[in-house]
């Protein structure tokens, strides 16, 4: 006969991996990585799950307005954050992708508290003493990425407003450096400015 404690069911234990450990996660995008001018600005975001921020999503999703004001709940409610950037010097010396890579590590390492887990948007990671993950359309899946395409997308519109005060023949405060028709004309008509990025080919092609 069988002891009532026998009888008993066992206790499942639960392995907890190193990925599932508890703590905090932060999100990571850039902004600034097609244009032909300006640094490429990366954010990085610890939300704070007791203090929400409603209406987060894909920064290119979202109207100029409604990022601003994001942009400022963001800096009031989350837990932490960072912004940081790779110059156009790093840029054409390293190349736009590992820029970029560069970009978003200044902003991990720039967090006042330290994740358990970074996740960014993308395929890619830069590299991290910190457990990460990358999500393709990540800014549109994850809050805390979603935060940080709006941070960095704004700060870096506003780099180009600002800059536009000292070349306003180029435009920036209007196309944010990019390939448009009217950047390209500004480029041929007046050359290259200090911030415009001389390994991307259309501004390779004015310095000729």
């Amino acid at each position: 006969m069988q002891s009532r404690k026998s009888l008993k069911p066992e206790k499942t234990v639960q392995t907890v991996f190193s990925w599932d450990s508890p703590g905090l996660m932060a999100g990571v995008d850039e902004a600034g990585r097609g244009p032909l001018a300006g640094p490429v600005v990366a954010a990085a975001v610890i939300l704070d799950p007791f203090n929400p921020i409603m209406g987060l999503a894909d920064s290119k999703k979202l109207t100029a307005l409604r990022r601003e004001k994001l942009y400022d709940e963001i800096q009031a409610k989350a837990l932490c954050c960072s912004i940081a950037l790779a110059t156009v010097e790093e840029i054409d010396s390293l190349n736009i992708l590992q820029a970029t890579m560069l970009a978003m590590k200044r902003a991990v390492e720039g967090l006042r508290l330290k994740p358990n887990k970074v996740l960014v948007d993308g395929n890619r990671l830069p590299t991290l003493k910190i457990l990460a993950e990358a999500i393709v359309k990540g800014d549109a899946l994850v809050p805390a990425i979603s935060a940080a395409s709006i941070l960095a997308k704004v700060y870096r519109d506003r780099w180009c407003g600002d800059y536009h005060l000292q070349y306003p023949q180029y435009g920036f405060a209007g196309h944010k450096g990019y390939g448009t028709a009217e950047h390209l004309a500004a480029l041929r008509q007046h050359g290259a400015c200090p911030q415009h990025r001389r390994s991307f080919a259309p501004v390779a092609e004015v310095l000729r």
